[in-house]
């Protein structure tokens, strides 16, 4: 094996011995999105880079399945409209991509999981404003000390790491975490 697979699984096994502590946020956020979800709400995600494919991943656990062969459930990743993202950053700014489609697309009591490894990416604290604006709900995916989204979110999940390869990986776990907790609130785990 490889040095450097070795220190990687190493600073993996660090980061997520440490993740017993964020056990009851999970809960929390698992608990209001499966409540969300089972009153017809809906589950919009954002993200940039691989926090954007994690979005789409998630969003797709909802529409598709994740572990029951269940009905659909309203989930929806906001960076893969390539239309929507480049229309609005061309007129806008970048900064307003997530923003416009949660205010267009978000109804009160909608969950946002806004996921930032460094809780500071401007797009995505403008969508979380604009949740919050309209009684959307919010979830926050982070990392490091949790950025300024830490006191935006209704459920701050901050991943004890400062390495964005680490955060990620505990982001996808709790991710899939999420998706067995809302199945067993629609009961079917």
């Amino acid at each position: 094996m490889s040095n450097l697979f070795l220190a990687n699984l190493k600073e993996h096994a660090a980061v997520f011995e440490l993740l017993p502590t964020l056990a009851p946020l999970v809960a929390q956020a698992g608990e209001l999105l499966g409540t969300r979800l089972k009153s017809g709400g809906k589950a919009m995600f954002c993200g940039n880079g691989g926090s954007a494919s994690d979005s789409q991943h998630l969003a797709a656990e909802l529409t598709g399945r994740f572990i029951h062969d269940r009905p659909p459930l309203a989930g929806l990743a906001l960076s893969t409209d390539t239309s929507a993202l480049t229309c609005i950053g061309n007129d806008y700014s970048f900064d307003e991509v997530f923003a416009r489609q949660v205010r267009g697309l978000g109804r009160p009591g909608d969950v946002l999981v806004a996921i930032s490894t460094s809780g500071n990416s401007r797009n995505v604290i403008r969508a979380v404003e604009e949740a919050r604006a309209a009684s959307i709900h919010v979830i926050g995916f982070l990392g490091r000390d949790g950025g300024a989204l830490k006191d935006l979110c209704e459920v701050p999940i901050i991943v004890p790491s400062n390495v964005t390869a680490r955060i990620q990986e505990a982001h996808i776990l709790i991710g899939h975490t999420l998706c067995g907790l809302v199945e067993q609130h629609l009961d079917l785990a």
